[in-house]
């Protein structure tokens, strides 16, 4: 199949666009999530939020040892699955309950630094 500028792929209710290489499809929104099922690293690390706190030492050192990632990947990798209806559907608890977090911490942010512009004047 060649694959032009142009060309798209219908997939379930979607039509996304293919990548200029052909080989990937990518959703049409926020990161460009690739439209694929969740691999079995995404599930363990849906898996690992689940239940992390019941395991012994620190967060950090345990995502090491299980993922051999750097803490900072693996929080962007699940910052890419808290955007993935598949992640959802998978577990929709610890997604739901992971979204709610990030949105309080985002908007803690915001606020502060809106205060601490207001201080300044």
């Amino acid at each position: 199949m060649h694959v032009g500028r142009a060309a798209t792929e219908r997939i379930g209710r979607r039509t996304v666009a293919l990548s200029q290489r052909g080989c990937l499809h990518r959703h049409p929104g926020p990161g460009n999530l690739l439209a694929m099922a969740l691999t079995e690293r995404d599930r363990a690390i849906l898996d690992f939020e689940r239940s992390w706190w019941s395991e012994s030492g620190p967060k950090e050192l345990a995502i090491q040892e299980r993922f051999e990632l750097s803490a900072t990947r693996y929080y962007q990798l699940l910052g890419e699955l808290l955007e993935s209806d598949d992640a959802l559907a998978y577990d929709e608890l610890v997604v739901r309950r992971l979204r709610r977090l990030r949105d309080r911490r985002r908007r803690l942010r915001t606020e502060e630094r809106s205060a601490e512009g207001r201080s300044s004047l």
